[in-house]
């Protein structure tokens, strides 16, 4: 069996800053009880771990004691989850992604230059709940091309869009396809709101999964991006499943023969060890030789939130970073069970939207 690791996978900027956020958090308040408001992440693997090592996840802003320490999550918050933490005196740390802190930023200037916002997006992500928030009455969320010849506007000549970052940029174009034929002078975002991670991902899966028989991804239900990874390579052709990690591998849906491929990838929000455990189980129980194929170089940098920052500055007996670098994982035998075999495969991703 062929199995193939593409680069890039898993982990995005933005999730690894939100992740080292919290694990900073724990540094500077050993004392304190950390509270982060939703899952950091939307992964099970990394929330039960934070949990284990006493972090509380809430779902209310007023669950939070008065004066607490709280975390606000990758996905971004509307502005009153903001003002209702200052209210109760919390210690208030933002780990919200910068490129949704993008569209937030895109979605208050729209609004306040007069337009109508047509929000492409599943309505209950907490992205675009909170993206809603910047102008929920100026913003109308639009989940699929089918909504486009009913929704009722103010003025078709004062409307622009935006997109959730973590859409099919496939299904993204569908719906931003049929809101230009609806509405011919609807105003384009300033760039892609689709990220970067999102994009590249999804691109990889596309290129690879036609030449695979089988594809693995890994991540949790509740991903929106590892969901749409495995509805990508389904649509290209290979079967696809949602893992959450190597236990829930069956092996009645591995395809047999020296010749077989097994495609493993993994959603923006999913721990490399994750992706390791499957290769290893998948090598002991079947062999087979590990592929890397390189289809995108990330090389990214996020800076640490201001308010982190700040409280570093403050502790000199701390010594942490001030942003965040991610690039391609080292593979090793003893985490994956091989030296993968390097594939290149180089090829920029398409301009969708």
């Amino acid at each position: 069996m062929r199995i193939i690791l593409p680069n890039p996978r898993g982990f995005c900027a933005g999730v690894r800053m939100a992740i080292d956020v919290v694990d900073q958090v724990l540094r500077l308040f050993p004392d304190r009880a950390i509270y982060v408001y939703h899952e950091i992440v939307h992964n099970r693997h990394v929330v039960e771990r934070f949990r284990g090592q006493g972090v509380r996840f809430v779902e209310r802003i007023a669950d939070i004691p008065e004066g607490s320490v709280v975390v606000f999550s990758a996905h971004g918050i509307p502005p009153s989850v903001r003002e209702e933490a200052e209210r109760r005196n919390l210690t208030s740390i933002d780990a919200t992604c910068p490129l949704v802190t993008k569209v937030h930023s895109e979605a208050s200037r729209s609004a306040g230059k007069g337009y109508q916002i047509l929000l492409v997006g599943h309505a209950d992500h907490q992205e675009i709940i909170g993206t809603r928030g910047e102008a929920p009455d100026d913003t109308i969320v639009v989940e699929s091309a089918d909504q486009v010849p009913t929704l009722e506007v103010r003025d078709e000549d004062r409307l622009t869009y935006l997109t959730q970052t973590t859409l099919s940029t496939d299904d993204a174009a569908k719906v931003v396809r049929a809101l230009r034929e609806r509405f011919p002078n609807i105003r384009e975002p300033s760039s892609s709101t689709i990220c970067y991670a999102t994009t590249n991902r999804q691109h990889a899966v596309r290129q690879i999964a036609p030449e695979v028989d089988l594809t693995l991804v890994v991540g949790s239900r509740n991903s929106s991006n590892s969901v749409r990874l495995t509805e990508i390579a389904e649509s290209a052709g290979s079967p696809a499943y949602l893992i959450d990690d190597a236990s829930e591998i069956d092996d009645a849906w591995l395809p047999r023969g020296s010749e077989s491929a097994v495609l493993v990838t993994a959603g923006a929000s999913a721990p490399e060890d994750l992706v390791a455990e499957v290769c290893r189980t998948l090598l002991s129980r079947h062999g087979g030789q590990l592929e890397h194929w390189d289809v995108i170089d990330e090389d990214v940098e996020f800076a640490l939130p201001g308010a982190l920052r700040r409280i570093i500055k403050a502790r000199p007996d701390m010594e942490l970073p001030d942003s965040i670098v991610i690039g391609a994982e080292q593979i090793d035998p003893d985490r994956y069970g091989a030296v993968p075999l390097t594939v290149s495969a180089r090829s920029e991703p398409p301009t969708t939207i």
